[in-house]
């Protein structure tokens, strides 16, 4: 949805005036405003409405951000065991 709206802002644009468009979206304070709507709406839509989606979020997106964090050093391993039986090690 963020991307769709993205789009249509610049569409009609020239290349040009991209930078200058995207330039204000990239500073702190909009960034901090933007993430604070995004609490807000959430907050709106899934807390105060005592939605079971919060509780799926917070697993998943758990579940989601150990394996992205774990997903490199389980790579390093599995090379690791890929070369000691090339190399006949343990």
């Amino acid at each position: 949805m963020a991307m769709r709206k993205f789009y249509s802002e610049i569409k009609g644009l020239k290349v040009k005036e991209v930078p200058d468009h995207v330039k204000p979206m990239l500073s702190t304070n909009y960034l901090k405003n933007e993430f604070q709507r995004w609490l807000d709406n959430y907050h709106a839509k899934y807390i105060q409405n005592n939605s079971i989606d919060l509780p799926y979020h917070v697993c998943f997106g758990g579940m989601a951000f150990s394996y992205m964090f774990a997903l490199p050093e389980e790579h390093c391993h599995l090379k690791h065991q890929e070369h000691a039986k090339e190399h006949g090690g343990h």
